[in-house]
Formats: structure tokens, sequence, C-alpha cells
């Protein structure tokens, strides 16, 4: 028996994806657009998170609304978090009729803060001038110095070119521990690798760029790793 897409709906829920990804890569429009027609085909929403939504636009050179609705995309988590701002993030539905529904849950879900208006008063500033875009650009092209000097070190190996601000990377055990003796932070995988052991050895590290980054800081970075 076939069930109706409503029901669908409430059985599975949308479908998310994550532009950029988790992994610093991006989805290019017609991506976007095939994975909304396949929901659609499902009966099912399509969200995207984005976190790092201003990279992934600057990355693409595309406008807001051809990364969103007009690739089919039903709802948005515009980031603004992780691009200068301070714990604020806009929502964004293309269906007005949702709007109501989500007040509702938000305060159930305790996201209602108090004096909320001032944490969102954040946005006025960051959209004005397209500021949003001009910082998330920044922090690509930040990355993109970085992986640039990661790549130049003598054993290192980088799987996936960056798309956008965010890199892994396999460095030396050497590297990683000039880096954290001299006062670095960053994640190492596993979680809680050692320092202790032959220098050679590659480690996985994540690592993160943002616009407030100098092109000193950056070259810094990859001269201590570099040793």
């Amino acid at each position: 028996m076939l069930l109706d897409p409503e029901v669908l709906y409430l059985l599975w829920g949308p479908v998310t994806i994550t532009q950029a990804t988790e992994v610093g890569t991006v989805y290019s429009l017609e991506e976007i657009r095939q994975i909304t027609e396949i929901a659609r085909e499902f009966g099912l929403k399509t969200h995207l998170d984005g976190a790092r939504f201003a990279n992934a636009c600057a990355t693409l050179g595309c406008s807001a609304a051809e990364m969103t609705w007009k690739a089919g995309i039903d709802l948005v988590s515009f980031g603004g978090t992780k691009n200068g701002c301070a714990g604020v993030e806009a929502v964004i539905l293309f269906d007005p009729e949702k709007a109501w529904e989500f007040e509702l849950r938000r305060k159930r879900g305790a996201h209602l803060f108090s004096k909320h208006r001032y944490l969102s008063a954040q946005m006025q500033a960051y959209l004005k001038d397209d500021l949003w875009l001009e910082l998330g650009a920044k922090a690509n092209a930040n990355m993109a110095r970085l992986a640039a000097g990661l790549a130049s070190i003598e054993g290192a190996e980088i799987p996936d070119a960056p798309q956008a601000n965010m890199i892994f990377a396999h460095l030396p055990r050497a590297a990683h521990r000039r880096a954290i003796e001299a006062g670095a932070k960053y994640y190492m995988f596993p979680m809680g690798a050692s320092l202790e052991g032959p220098g050679e050895e590659l480690i996985r590290c994540r690592m993160v760029c943002d616009w407030s980054k100098t092109s000193e800081e950056i070259d810094q970075m990859i001269s201590t790793l570099r040793g």
C-alpha cells in the first residue's frame, strides 16, 4: 500500500544536507537540485543546514536564492555564529504556512531567549552591504593560503582540497609536535592521538580558518609546522 506523502513526511522527516559539508566540501547547484527532486518524488521536504552558508555561496559564486529556493530547498538555517556573529542563526522557511508552527516549536524547544532582540540585531549589520558574503570569502581565501602551505610540508597528504574554509590533512607527527609545543590548538584524529612516537608517522587533523586571520598568522603556523 502506498502511503500518503504527508504521512511519509511525518514518518521520515525532511532530507537534510549541510552546505558547506562537515568535511569542507561544497555541493554544486546541480547536485542540490538533484537531491531536492528526489526528495519531492517521495513527498519529502529538504532542509539546508547553512552553518557555513556564506563560505559555500562564496565558493560557488552564486546568489543565496540560487543555492536555496531556486534549487528546490524548502527550509534554510542561515548561519552567523561561524562567520562573525555571536550566537546568532536565522531560519528561513519558504512556505509561509509553516512559519507559525515553527515559532511554537522554537519556544517549546527553549530557543526563545530573553532579550533576543539584542542577538537578532547583529543580523542587520551582518546582511548590510553583503558583509556576510565578504567575511565568508575572506575565510575561504585564508584557508586556500593555509592549504597551500600544508601541502608544502614534507610527507604531508591532503586527501581532499578544501572548497570552503575547512581542511582535513594528514601531517607528520613531528610537525604536530612543533605546532602544539608552540601553543597551537586543533583537533587530531583519532581523538587523543599521542605526540610520542615516530616523527614521520602521519596523523590526521582538522583545521578551520575564519575571516579574522591575517596572512602573517597563517604563514607563522605553516612555518612552525614545517620546522
